[in-house]
């Protein structure tokens, strides 16, 4: 059993790790030097609703990234606008902390490594190729290249290349196996008219900041600041994270300490950022012009069903953003595991697994490819938490997520 993993970001790490523990061989190809992708300026961790989906996973023995993500935490039950009991995980540990799970886990981790080219046989992948020319032929594949870049996108419904995390300058623009497959990609259609979400949030040099507000950070984990009046810019309606659309972040410069400092604003402007207290002499880290703008995401899902299988390809699964308009890391774990898990139980002949709408994670799977490709879905906030909180869905008790998990007949059966 052999499978062909595109994309190392969180939805590629679960994917990989859920078909490696069933025993398959697996080989994961990440088209830059370092794993999570928009997971190394991330950070954030059962916030909201992502509480429940992470037990949920931990439950069902899918839980090894987000257990990961735990142990590299600095901060726990953190409050912030419009969301509780986050965990918070320093984003310069958490990679290395990825990498070494998955290679004790038997995976084949192959950086550098751009898929650019597939061998399609009616409606079947039979191999890929790497820029270099190197086939990988596999049983079942899984693309978890994500939705964002490459620059020609940025540039169209953005500001440009924003030099962000992904550095398609660098490493090549995202290459998407399901588009190399013949498979028709969606983009999000924004309310504004606009297509596509700017990415949600920036990080700033801790060192740069007040010696005030390093202080807060490493106390508390979250810094709120005032935007002085003229200042005030509402860029709420273009974010990709709807679930931090809230007056909160345009009226403040809302910090979150993930080691470096996480700003909660798709950009500001860097002249205006520091004629606020404490930033005079910010500097942006990640992406290196937040001061201008931010990369460009959900421009490329495609339709799946329950188990997220790709429509129009046997033997292809897909998760993370590809697998419709989500947003979040715990999200792209989710999806991940499910797609991991189901592209082993294919070459095993046997059905595969649709979670059930009596959980969290199966629920927002069904609910997001019915609502594909127009509405984003988030554990965290939006549309997506309000239902789970009228369907009950949503609870901190480790003990009721577990029997909830027990009565479905799925405990552990991700480990199994």
């Amino acid at each position: 059993m052999r499978i062909v993993v595109a994309g190392g970001g969180w939805a590629g790490c679960a994917a990989a790790a859920a078909a490696a523990k069933r025993g398959a061989q697996v080989t994961l190809c990440e088209r830059t030097d370092q794993l999570l992708g928009t997971g190394l300026s991330g950070g954030i961790m059962r916030n909201n609703g992502r509480f429940t989906a992470a037990e949920e996973l931990l439950a069902m023995g899918g839980g090894e990234l987000i257990a990961a993500a735990d142990l590299c935490a600095r901060h726990r039950n953190v409050d912030f606008p419009g969301h509780r009991h986050a965990t918070l995980y320093d984003t310069a540990r958490m990679p290395v902390a990825v990498e070494n799970l998955l290679r004790a886990l038997g995976v084949e981790l192959r950086f550098e490594t751009r898929i650019t080219r597939a061998a399609v046989r009616s409606g079947r992948i039979a191999s890929v190729t790497s820029q270099r020319g190197e086939e990988f032929s596999a049983g079942a594949f899984v693309d978890a290249t994500g939705s964002a870049g490459p620059q020609a996108n940025c540039a169209k419904y953005g500001s440009g290349c924003a030099m962000c995390a992904l550095r398609c300058p660098s490493y090549g623009p995202r290459v998407s196996l399901c588009a190399l497959a013949g498979v028709k990609e969606s983009a999000l259609p924004r309310p504004d008219g606009g297509t596509g979400a700017v990415s949600g949030s920036c990080k700033l040099d801790k060192a740069s900041l007040s010696a005030a507000l390093r202080t807060a950070l490493d106390e508390r984990g979250v810094v709120i600041t005032p935007i002085p009046r003229a200042l005030v810019r509402d860029k709420l309606a273009l974010k990709a994270c709807r679930q931090y659309a809230l007056d909160a972040y345009r009226d403040n410069v809302v910090l979150l300490d993930t080691g470096s400092a996480k700003l909660m604003s798709p950009w500001m402007p860097l002249r205006e950022l520091r004629r606020v207290p404490g930033f005079e002499q910010a500097r942006y880290e990640e992406p290196l012009a937040g001061g201008r703008g931010n990369s460009v995401r959900l421009l490329a899902a495609v339709g799946r069903d329950d188990a997220m299988r790709v429509l129009g390809a046997t033997n292809l699964f897909c998760a993370g953003e590809k697998a419709g308009m989500f947003v979040g890391h715990t999200e792209a774990i989710v999806t991940g595991t499910i797609a991991g898990y189901n592209a082993v139980r294919l070459l095993q002949n046997l059905p595969l697994l649709a979670l059930p709408r009596s959980l969290a994670c199966g629920d927002a799977a069904a609910f997001a490819r019915e609502n594909f490709p127009g509405l984003r879905v988030t554990f965290s906030g939006a549309e997506y938490f309000e239902r789970m909180k009228q369907l009950g869905l949503y609870t901190t008790d480790r003990a009721a997520i577990r029997a909830r998990v027990a009565k479905a007949g799925l405990t552990g059966v991700f480990a199994r």
